[in-house]
């Protein structure tokens, strides 16, 4: 994650009340309050909000999910999913760590090294639209 000239770690934002589509690539962290459609690869942390939606395929080095994510999750570090987070996909995770409470509906993959295709990482993408998740 590059560092600002005040020393602090310089993320994407996409702010809550916003809603995108496309794809999203960084080398910075990522933290998504708002409603993002598309992909998203991050060489940093992606954090999804207790405000965000991510109809998304993810990649990055670490996840954090407290709001809702519909796609596939990988990351060769950590996946925490939070208290109020949700996930409906696949997770290929080398540390998976969910809260009470987080829910988390797919399969889940955990080896030492997570697989490299960002797209699906089981065969097919299981990225849903809005009017597929009601």
């Amino acid at each position: 994650m590059k560092m600002s000239k005040s020393g602090k770690a310089t993320y994407t934002l996409i702010g809550q009340g916003s809603d995108i589509e496309g794809i999203l690539r960084s080398e910075s962290g990522v933290r998504i309050e708002g409603v993002f459609r598309g992909e998203i690869e991050s060489s940093g942390e992606v954090i999804i909000g207790a405000s965000g939606e991510a109809h998304s395929n993810i990649k990055g080095s670490s996840i954090v999910v407290a709001g809702k994510v519909f796609g596939d999750v990988v990351t060769n570090g950590r996946l925490t999913l939070l208290e109020n987070g949700h996930i409906i996909g696949n997770i290929d995770a080398r540390i998976l760590v969910i809260s009470e409470g987080g829910r988390l509906n797919g399969e889940t993959r955990m080896d030492t090294a997570a697989a490299a295709d960002s797209k699906s990482i089981f065969g097919k993408s299981s990225v849903q639209t809005g009017a597929e998740t009601g």
